[in-house]
């Protein structure tokens, strides 16, 4: 299968790690040699509840076998996705009401952009230095990081930079700006989160300009910082989040969610302001009904503080500088880029996956599944320990 995986299937980089998966459950991938793998991944934060869990596996089994795709978006009423956006609100502060469903984080990031210039009647967007909103062409003109756009330019006009926790770089929020696009903690940066008070006083300068505040919500976001939302950490209301990754529990889903008075705009003048065929899909809708049930529900999101406690008291080693991020959404940052690779590659190879991060060459990326457990997190540690004595000698 390997061969055919190389031949047919289009690649991302010239060396994917090509596990040949046979099955996930839990919080383990198991291969097709009957390996099993911890994965301490979490695809990429977006298996929140772990791989196939029954309550979202009984979800979509129910919802595919009553209906699945019938109609583009927004024209008719399908309970799945009015019973999340309902429940989604109640969990949310005012104003943030209504939200539009879209099939990915990236074109969530497309309608949250478009959504800032109808509001206001402006086109100038500000983000910040280092940022990652996605791959699409609107979301990667709000990409921080010129080596991986500057082949596809074109892009967005009239995108201006700021560096994120800089308060010099404020008053580069103008009148004219439409709207100010930050994630609440900075992903392929390297986990970078928020200091001195920074998403308030943005907050405060979107305030006195008329600038829309959107904050990118979909790393942090459902559960994973020990709060449903990485915002809430941080005393803010941004006026749109944007999310997507976790909020499916392994599907593929994104959404941006504002007031009910903004995101009417886009109803009219033009009609179809956003349209998407497939964004509300009633599957992928009953999936993330079923995550959000399970987060607010329980207790899981009360143990996130806990876990990066554990992780981090474990997690201490002459070769790492330090660990950034908060809740589940740690990075481990490495004295090299090469002790980096040699970590995740070995890591593998002991029955663990880490995976790194798109800026930061010095990063490891560890966001399991928030349904992860301290024994797992003991013994996921014990490799990465046993790997980086192995680097020593």
């Amino acid at each position: 299968m390997k061969e055919d995986f190389l031949k047919y299937q289009a690649q991302t980089t010239p060396y994917p790690l090509a596990i040949e998966v046979s099955h996930a459950l839990g919080n383990y991938i198991y291969d097709t040699n009957n390996n099993s793998y911890l994965d301490f991944v979490a695809g990429v934060s977006a298996n929140t509840l772990g791989h196939s869990n029954p309550k979202i596996v009984e979800a979509v089994k129910q919802q595919a076998e009553k209906y699945m795709h019938v109609m583009v978006y927004g024209e008719y009423i399908q309970q799945p996705a009015v019973e999340f956006t309902k429940l989604l609100a109640k969990n949310l502060p005012s104003p943030l009401e209504t939200t539009y469903l879209v099939n990915s984080g990236t074109e969530a990031t497309e309608g949250a952009l478009k959504l800032a210039k109808r509001v206001t009647g402006r086109t100038r967007l500000i983000a910040a230095k280092k940022a990652y909103h996605g791959n699409t062409q609107g979301s990667m003109s709000v990409m921080g990081y010129e080596e991986r756009k500057q082949h596809f330019r074109p892009l967005l006009p009239d995108i201006r930079f700021i560096e994120f926790n800089n308060e010099n770089d404020l008053d580069k929020i103008t009148t004219q700006t439409a709207g100010v696009i930050l994630e609440t903690i900075q992903g392929g940066a390297g986990f970078i989160v928020p200091e001195n008070n920074y998403l308030k006083k943005v907050r405060e300068r979107c305030n006195e300009t008329g600038a829309l505040l959107i904050l990118d919500e979909i790393q942090p976001g459902f559960g994973r910082t020990g709060t449903l939302f990485g915002f809430m950490n941080y005393n803010v209301v941004p006026d749109v989040i944007v999310m997507g990754k976790g909020m499916g529990g392994g599907m593929p889903v994104g959404a941006f969610t504002a007031s009910k008075e903004m995101i009417d705009i886009l109803r009219d003048s033009p009609k179809l302001g956003h349209i998407t065929t497939f964004g509300g899909h009633p599957v992928i809708a009953a999936a993330s009904l079923a995550t959000l049930k399970e987060l607010t529900e329980t207790n899981l999101i009360n143990l996130v503080t806990e876990k990066e406690i554990l992780f981090r008291t474990l997690l201490k080693h002459k070769l790492i500088s330090e660990i950034r991020g908060k809740g589940l959404m740690l990075a481990i940052i490495l004295k090299s880029a090469e002790i980096a690779n040699f970590l995740v590659l070995e890591a593998m190879k002991e029955g663990l996956i880490l995976f790194w991060l798109l800026f930061e060459p010095k990063a490891v990326r560890i966001t399991p599944p928030l349904t992860i457990s301290n024994a797992e997190i003991e013994k996921g540690c014990s490799v990465i320990m046993k790997v980086l004595k192995r680097w020593n000698d």
